[in-house]
């Protein structure tokens, strides 16, 4: 499961919220919150100041035009999607600069 470092996890927990449409599974200890994404796979935002956007994970969506455009109405900043060499990508980057890049 991949894990995103970050700095402020209010802060990180509005944007992951807006990015993945929901708001946390689970609060499993302090500073920690997951999100299940299917059988098997889920994404974990850990508060470790010290180790904030260093990180980086690829989630695969089903609609990426439809994920663009919820995430422009939810002020999610982003350059709109792109064609990769065999995927569309979409590049985004939380507050503490972790990349996370959406595909189809």
């Amino acid at each position: 499961m991949p894990n995103l470092r970050v700095s402020d996890l209010d802060a990180a927990e509005r944007w992951y919220t807006a990015l993945l449409g929901r708001g946390p599974d689970e609060r499993p200890m302090d500073g920690l919150l997951e999100w299940r994404l299917g059988p098997g796979a889920g994404l974990q935002v850990w508060r470790e100041p010290d180790a904030a956007g260093r990180s980086g994970c690829t989630v695969t969506v089903s609609d990426l035009d439809a994920v663009a455009a919820r995430l422009t109405a939810a002020g999610v900043a982003h350059e709109g999607v792109e064609q990769a060499s065999s995927v569309r990508i979409l590049r985004l980057a939380d507050p503490d600069g972790n990349r996370v890049v959406l595909t189809d």
